[in-house]
This record gives structure tokens, sequence and C-alpha cells, in this order.
């Protein structure tokens, strides 16, 4: 047998190593965490397929199993331990957890996502069943049932019951719309999904041992219906027939079943014949309900099962092992040695034959084993017949296959019980019948009418303590007549309500068998105190501590002081809970007369603070209330009391052995006075009835009585309210006059009032009026300060506006003095130019000018001399024009800059202007002076030359000689920024000789030259006087406008004129 231990690991294998064909056990899966501790696994479930499961341990983890590929992997951590696992049928991958905080989650085992989470369980959930459609699911509690809608996760429907009734088991069957529910009473019910009906309800029989059914299974086609629970009889029925068919009796080996579950087969058609009992020993027997033998089993007593799954395909078993792993089974493994031997006759005892009337005895059978030969690997189990039991053997035999005399060595070796089981130890130690039926029919009673007002005498904080406390009591007093006038009874019972407040039907049964067996003659002298039992105890304290018992007689305490308080309370008042229960563990494990000896005990280990007390009062104090005692000395000086005392005073002698409460009807008690309790219920009855005639006749009186003061009242009232109407009739009249005198007095504070306004409104008009006006002012003086800054921004922008102008007309300025010096720069080329081509004419045609006659050259001297003049005339008028035009920008810039405050600037401007055109002039001047030296050099440098002959010099000289009045004037441009006009200076006249000289350089040349030179010279005059045209008009039309504008004084020019200038 492999074993596997997952450990911490999210995902791995299940096995390491194939396991071997022919074993039962495939492999063990087990987790252990840190410090090699083992952590339990809690519930498995099984998928649709019957290949993959669900595993749920302690701390929350889910793992899911896959057998198919041999693969776990951890698919989800809820952080608390689940309480039930199912598959969701429509949506294979998610699956539904029931967890200990009593909600259900749903989540999806690939994505790991939460789908859904559901709440509504106020206990924790046992059970959850899914619809075979996977629509509808329901999740059953120990107190409801609820139906899911799987699509939607909301809460369809919920089972609510009474609280005597629990829950066993809601589930659904399959292949049908029918929901199965199975209650603690035993009853059956069958109802349909849909609406909701009851269909039917299953016979249960009547006669016979009580099963109190805890466990149920069905087959696959829902045919079928297995019941076990508290005994070794298993149940069941035909859904079809709705009867119960076989009742099956296990073997004695078996006490309890805890689980049931068939094993499908492949070729049954879902009627499945092998049903798993799995019982108290931790063993699951598989049996054949038709020929009711045993196959096989699985488990044992050192390896016990605690739950277990078996696979929808029938292939595999996996079982939750009582040390908190999981064992997967081969169903195949576990057969196949049983199927090659041939099936002997089956050994089935009927108890008694059929007939027409069969009863129960008649449908049941006993399993019997058979020994089957099988390999080593299989255990052999065979059922022996059970063993002859002696008395005492018997008599320690306890339910639920407990015995007492090891429960009582494991008492005394630990001093305790476990706390996780003493409720169960309990329970087998007082052999509680359990009997359902016959409580709920004490608690169908209601509450008894003793206890109606409990909660005035004993005040419990908790509500539920406080109504289980009321119903245990009235439970009780229906029970028994006496118990319903014991006024200390709710002090014996508190303490077991306490510890079984959830199960109210435990409780009573143990407050019953307390008082039937260790109340033993307390009632026999009701209502006083049982003095017999008291002098039991007095006795015994008499026998071994003589001297405190002397002193108690001595101070005049009674045994009803120190002994009666502990047997009322059962020690409750003197003991914490933890002493409590285990004082409680000795007292149920022993003789009832233990608890009589324990009261002795508690007794002897007090006696020193109690040889101390003198007082009755102390005394009363110290048996009510908490002492420092060692209660594992007490219990040890109660057992030596117990074994120590002689036989004649021994409680033992006079209480009756242990005697459980009887199954079926709790037994009848009538261990008290019936005619004292029959007369106190007597005059209780009577009391009660003269209270509701006393009541009804106080009723009555009260009403006379109210009746009575409310006829005084009215008549006082009447009588009241007529003097109150008188004098409120002579208030009104004095208010009438008094109000008439304000009223007199209003009108005339009115009328000073009338007066006042109407001033005051005269002078509201008034001041309005000069408010008015203000405002008027205001506005006025606003709106001339808005025109002051609308006029200085106006001003401000002419102002820029001028500046801009004075600006732009600098930078005409500037553009016609970088012009002229473009002029004066082309004129001087010019000259230079035409200096170069006369001197090389002159140099050309110096050996045609000695050929040349004498007339060609005076005519064409002439003719060049008329030339050169009227180009003089016309250089002249061209630098006339250009000094106009100076004058005009020189004086538009002095208006457009200045306004008139800058006349003055405009004078300076023009005087500066006119120093300028005098320095140009003188510069033109000097310009003209040393161009005119220049040719004169030239000429003598002709004249030095050696003529031909004489008379040829002189008729040249006589030709070229030009009138002395007619001298050459040199050229003045200028061009400054503003001109006076044209100033002609005459230069000095040169000789006669150089004139001459000059003439004929100037015409020596050819024909076809000079006719060239004056057709240039034409097409530029053209185009001179042309451009001297417009210029004269410009400055005409710009001359009249400025001179208005000074008459006018007008402080700029307009945009219209700057644009004209611009042009």
């Amino acid at each position: 047998m492999e074993v596997t231990d997952i450990g911490n690991k999210e995902e791995g294998k299940v096995w390491h190593r194939k396991p071997t064909p022919g074993k039962g056990v495939l492999v063990t899966v087990v987790r252990t965490a840190q410090q090699a501790k083992i952590v339990r696994f809690l519930h498995v479930t099984f998928d649709t397929t019957g290949d993959s499961f669900l595993a749920g341990d302690h701390h929350g983890n889910i793992y899911v199993f896959d057998i198919s590929r041999n693969r776990f992997r951890l698919v989800q951590k809820t952080g608390q331990a689940c309480t039930a696992l199912a598959f969701s049928l429509r949506r294979t991958t998610e699956f539904l957890v029931a967890l200990a905080d009593y909600t259900i989650k749903c989540f999806d085992k690939d994505t790991k996502q939460l789908v859904s989470w559901m709440r509504g369980h106020e206990g924790s959930v046992s059970s959850i069943s899914v619809h075979s459609s996977g629509r509808y699911a329901i999740s059953t509690s120990s107190d409801t049932a609820q139906l899911w809608d799987m699509d939607t996760f909301e809460r369809k429907r919920k089972l609510n019951i009474r609280q005597s009734v629990g829950i066993q088991r809601v589930f659904f069957l399959p292949l049908s719309n029918t929901i199965l529910s199975c209650f603690s009473d035993d009853s059956i019910f069958a109802w349909e999904s849909d609406t909701l009906s009851c269909k039917y309800q299953l016979p249960v029989p009547d006669c016979g041992p009580k099963v109190s059914y805890k466990a149920f299974a069905v087959t696959r086609d829902g045919k079928s219906l297995a019941a076990g629970g508290r005994s070794n009889l298993l149940h069941l029925w035909c859904l079809d027939s709705k009867q119960l068919i076989r009742v099956i009796q296990m073997p004695t080996q078996v006490r309890t079943v805890r689980q049931l579950d068939f094993l499908p087969d492949s070729f049954d058609g879902g009627a499945s014949q092998t049903l798993g009992v799995l019982s108290q020993d931790g063993v699951m027997r598989f049996i054949n309900i038709h020929t009711c033998k045993l196959l096989f089993h699985m488990g044992s007593h050192d390896d016990a099962i605690t739950t277990a799954t078996v696979s929808p395909n029938g292939r595999h078993v996996v079982a939750i092992m009582d040390n908190g792993s999981i064992n997967v089974y081969s169903v195949q493994s576990l057969t196949q040695e049983l199927n090659k031997v041939a099936p002997p006759p089956s050994r089935v005892a009927v108890v008694s034959g059929g007939g027409a009337d069969q009863d129960l005895s008649n449908l049941k059978v006993k399993v019997r084993s058979e020994v089957v030969q099988r390999g080593r690997q299989t255990q052999v189990k065979i059922l022996r017949p059970p063993a002859c039991f002696t008395a005492e053997e018997k008599e320690n035999e306890l339910p639920a296959g407990l015995n007492k005399k090891r429960l009582v060595a494991l008492l005394k070796g630990f001093g305790e019980y476990p706390a996780k089981y003493r409720m169960f130890v309990w329970r087998s130690l007082l052999c509680l019948p359990e009997n359902h039926a016959a409580y709920s029919s004490l608690t169908d009673k209601g509450l008894h009418s003793a206890y109606l007002t409990l909660q005035d005498k004993y005040p419990i904080k908790s509500h539920k303590l406080q109504r289980g406390l009321q119903r245990v009591l009235s439970a009780l007093a229906h029970w028994a007549a006496i118990f319903g006038e014991v006024e200390y009874l709710p002090l014996v019972a508190f303490p077991f309500v306490k510890l079984f407040q959830n199960n109210p039907m435990l409780c009573f049964e143990v407050v019953a068998t307390v008082i039937v067996n260790w109340g033993q003659h307390w009632f026999e002298y009701f209502p006083n105190p049982p003095l017999n039992i008291l002098s039991m105890a007095e006795n015994v304290l008499a026998h071994h501590d003589k001297e405190l018992l002397q002193h108690l007689v001595d101070c005049g305490i009674t045994s009803q002081l120190y002994v009666w308080p502990l047997l009322e309370t059962l020690f409750s008042e003197v003991l914490t809970r933890e002493e409590w229960l285990r004082l409680f563990d000795n007292i149920f494990s022993n003789h009832p007369s233990f608890l009589l000896l324990a009261c002795v005990a508690y007794i002897t280990c007090c006696r020193e603070p109690l040889l101390l007390c003198s007082q009755k009062e102390d005394f009363e104090y110290f048996f009510h209330h908490r002492n420092n005692l060692d209660l594992g000395a007490m219990i040890k000086e109660a057992y030596r009391l117990m074994g120590s005392t002689p036989a004649d005073i021994h409680p033992r002698t006079l209480l009756s052995d242990f005697t459980p409460l009887t199954k079926g009807q709790y037994p009848v008690f009538n261990h008290y006075p019936e005619f004292i309790v029959q007369y106190q219920s007597r005059e209780r009855e009577k009391i009660r009835l003269q209270e509701m005639e006393y009541l009804r006749e106080r009723q009555e009186v009260s009403a006379l009585h109210t009746d009575c003061v409310r006829r005084q009242a009215e008549e006082e009232a009447y009588y009241a309210q007529q003097e109150l109407l008188q004098n409120a009739e002579e208030q009104r009249r004095n208010i009438l006059a008094q109000e008439e005198e304000k009223l007199a007095q209003q009108r005339t504070k009115l009328a000073a009032m009338k007066r006042e306004l109407k001033v005051k409104e005269l002078q509201l008009l008034d001041a309005t009026k000069r408010r008015f006006l203000k405002h008027q002012q205001d506005l006025r003086a606003s709106q001339v300060q808005r025109l002051d800054q609308e006029i200085s921004t106006k001003m401000d922008l002419r102002e820029r506006e001028t500046a801009t102008a004075v600006q732009d007309l600098e930078v005409r300025q500037m553009e016609l003095e970088a012009q002229r010096k473009r002029l004066e720069q082309h004129l001087f080329k010019e000259q230079e130019r035409v200096g170069r081509e006369v001197e090389e004419e002159m140099k050309m045609r110096k050996a045609e000018r000695e050929e040349e006659n004498y007339t060609e050259l005076l005519h064409h001297t002439e003719t060049n001399m008329q030339a050169l003049e009227e180009s003089l005339a016309e250089a002249c008028q061209l630098g006339l024009e250009s000094d106009w035009q100076r004058e005009v920008g020189g004086r538009l810039q002095q208006v457009h800059a200045q306004q008139q405050s800058n006349r003055g600037r405009l004078a300076e401007s023009h005087r500066q202007t006119l120093a300028e055109e005098e320095r140009l002039e003188d510069t033109m001047r000097d310009v003209a002076g040393r161009k005119w030296d220049e040719v004169m050099n030239s000429r003598a440098e002709l004249q030095e030359q050696p003529l031909s002959s004489a008379e040829t010099d002189v008729r040249r000289q006589m030709r070229v000689v030009s009138p002395p009045h007619r001298p050459i004037p040199a050229p003045s441009v200028s061009a400054g920024p503003s001109a006076a006009g044209p100033d002609i200076r005459p230069g000095p006249a040169p000789p006669l000789k150089q004139a001459q000289t000059n003439m004929v350089c100037l015409n020596s040349r050819s024909p076809s030259e000079s006719t060239s030179t004056v057709f240039s010279l034409d097409r530029g005059r053209a185009q001179l006087d042309s451009s001297e045209r417009n210029l004269m008009k410009e400055i005409r039309e710009l001359r009249q406008k400025l001179a208005a504008r000074a008459r006018e004084g007008s402080s700029s020019p307009s945009v219209l004129t700057l644009s004209s200038v611009s042009q």
C-alpha cells in the first residue's frame, strides 16, 4: 500500500508507482503540516463521472483528486473547516462547500474564483443534495432545510420545523422531482420539488425496537430506500408501493449505523443490490439486500473508517480514516476473489413464516457471515455469534459500545472525562432513552401554569436559556404534578439546561434521570426538606468527624443549613463550571449514594473555616457562595468515605441502585405524598379561583370607583367650568374696556405716526432728489472725465502719429540723401566717362584733324557748341528741379514732425537745409572747378603738340573763338533734405584761348560719332523733361497745402497728405 503525503503542495501525482492489480487499497493520502502534524480530511465527494473527487481538510483547503489521470491539485483555500461538499451537476467545473460559519460558497475549480456566497442557515450545514438536472440544491442543518436556485443562487424555499423535532436529512430522489425529508422522530415525508406539496409519508413500524434513523441511502433508480440508526436493524422500503418490504438485522458487532451507501453496478439498471453499511466500530460491511449475505468489508478496529463515499460508476470507494487520512479502494480488487468462488447457498434465517397478515417480525432477516477463501492481501472477517455475558458484564455494558468499568478506570486515572466526549459519556452512563414522541407529547401541552412567571423569580440575561429552562420545567411539571410545586426545581435543572441548551429533550431526560436516581426520597417529606436524606448525611458526618458535628450542633446549625443547600443546587453555587463538571463525572459514574458522600466530603474538607464560624448568617453565606477548595481532595475524600463508611449507616443500603428511564414512555413518578401535592394543588386552585374572584370583584369595584370618580370629576368640572365662564365673562368685559382705551391711544399714536411718516416721506423724497442730482452730477463728471480720457488718448494717438510721420519724413529724407549721393556718383562717373571718351576721340582723330578743312571744323564746332549750350541749359534746369524737390521734402518733414508748437523747429530745419545746400553748392563748384582744370590741362597738352603749319593754327584759333559773354556754367546739384532753390553762379570766365581749345576738343569727332552722341542726349532730355514736369506739379501742390495749413494752424497733416507725400 503506497502512502502519498501531499504536504503543502498545490499539485502533483496521487501515486508514484502504479498500484498492484488485485490490491484493495490503491493509495493512502495524508497531509502533514508543520512539525509533522497531520491535518485531518473531513469530507469527500465524487463528481458525476466517478473519476475524480473533492476532499476538504480541517484547515479549509479543498483538493481535487483525478484517479484516471493520477493527478491532484489545490483548487481553493477557504480558511475554515468545511462541513459538506457537493458538485454542481449543471456546470461540472463548479462545486459547493458548506463552511463552519454556516454559509455555503460556490467555487469554480478551474479558475479558482468565487461564484456565489449563500447565507441563511443558523446552524452547521450537514449535507448538500443537488437535483439531477442541476437546477436546484438542498442544504440541510439540524434546525432547517433550504432550497436554492442554482441559476441565480437565491433561496427559493425554507423548511421550518418545531424545535423539538430535528431534521436528520433532506435530499432529492434520483431521476425524479421528489424531495425526501427525514426527521429525528423517524418520520419520513416525500414532497414535490416544484410545488412543495406533500406526496406521501412512509409508514414507520410502531412495534419493535426503536431505530432512530441517522443514515439513509437510495438506489440510482430512486425506487428503494434504506435507513438505519441507533440499532443493528436496517429498514428497506419500496418507494413505488410506499411499503416497508424488509428489515435486515446486522451482526451483533453492529450497534449503530453511521452511514449507508449503495454500490452501483454497470448491469443492474440502477437497481443496486449491494449496500455498504458503516457502523460504530469503523468497519464498512457490504451486503446483498436480497440474499442478505455479507460480501466483503473495509476497515478494521485498528484502522477505523470515519466516513466513506462510493463513486457513481461503482469502481472506487474513498474512505476517510480515523487518523484523518484518505484511503482509495478498488471495488474490483475487493470483489475479484469473491467472484472466483461459487456462491454458497444463502444462510438467511427467517424469524417467522409468512402469512397474509404478516407483521414486522415476518420481515426481519439476519445477516450471516460466510467464510470466503481469499488471498493474503485481503483480510478475512468472520462474524461470530454473540458470547454469553454475565450479570456483572451486562451491568457494565453501556449503549454505543462503552463499558462502565473501563470508563471508571479512565476517570480515576485522569480525574475527569475528556471535554470533547463528556456529553456522549454522560448519555451512555445515564442510558438516556431519547423518547422523542413522549417528550413531544409533554411539550405539546405548552408552558405549565406554575412557570409562567418564572422570569420574575429567576431572571436570566439570556432569553434562550430562560425559554429553555421554562420548557424543561414545564415538561417536568406535566410529567409529575409535584414538579409544579417544588420551589428549588429551577436550581436543580439550570446547570443541565445550560449544558444541553441545544437539545432540550436530552436536558429533560438528564434532569429526570437525576431526580429519579440521585433525588430518591427527596419528596417524601414534601413540602419540607428530605429529613431522611439529611439524616443519612448527618450520620456519616457523625461517624467520620464528631468534632465538626458537635461544633455545628453547638452553633445551632442543622443539616438543613449545611447539607440541603448543596443538594438543592447540586453544588452549582459553590463550584465553578469546570469543578462542577468534574464532580458530576464522578457522580454519574458511581452509585446514587455518592452524591450524599460528596456533600459530607465537602463539609469535612472545609472543616477549618467552619470551625471558625459561629453565627448562623456566616454558615448560610458559606454554603451559598464559592469557597477556596481543592476539588481533587474533595473527590478523594468522597471515595474514602464511600469505602470506609459502615454498612449500617452507609447511604447505599438505603438508596436503590441506578435505574435508567424506560424507552418509549417515561416511567410514572409518584414518590411523594400525593395527598399533600393534591391538597396543595387544590389549595392553589382554590387560591387561584379566589384570586380570580377577587380580581373580578376588584375589577368591578375598580370600575364602580372609576365611574364614581368620573362622575365626581365631571360634576366638579361642570362647576369649575361655570365658574370659569363667569370669570371669563368678567375678564372679557375688563379686557374689552382696556382694549377700547388702548384702541383710542393707538389711534392717537397712529395719527402721530402718519405725520411722522409723511415728514419722513418728504425727507426721503428730498434726499432721493438730492441723491439723484448728485448721481447725475457724478454721471456728468464721469462722462467729462471719460471725454478727457478720450481726448488725451486721441492727443497721444495724434502725437504718436505725428512722431511716426516725422520718422517717415526722416526716412524719406535719408532716402533722398542717398538718392542724391547716388546721383552725384552717377554724374561724376558720367563726367569721367565723357572725359575719357573725349580724350580717346582726341587721340583717335588727331591725325584726321590735320587733314580736315577749317570750314568743316568751324561748322562742326559751332554745332557742338550749340548742343553743349542746350545740354548745359537742361542740366541747369534739372538741378533747379532737384533743389525744389529737396525744399518741399524738408518742409513736409518739418510740417509732419511738429504741430503748431514745432514751427520754430521747421524754420531751424529750413535754415540748416539752406546751409547744407550752400555747402553742397560749394562742393559742386569745387568738383566742377576740378573737372574744368582737368579739361584745361588736357587742352594745354594738346596746344603743346606741334602743328603742321602756322596758318592752320591761326585760322583754327579765329574759327574757334567764342563770344566772351557766354561762358559754360558749372552745374550745381543739391541733394540735401530741403533745397532753397537753384543757385547758378557763373564761374570765372576762362581765357579765350582755353575756351577755343576746349571747344575744339569736344567737337573733334567724326560725323558718325557726333550723331550718335546727340541721339543719346536727346533721349535723356525727354525723360528729364517728363520727370521735371511731374516733380514741379507735386511741389506746387505741396506748397499750396503747407501754406493753407500754416494759416489754419493745424497741428498735424492729414493721412491723405502723408500718403500723397509717400507716393
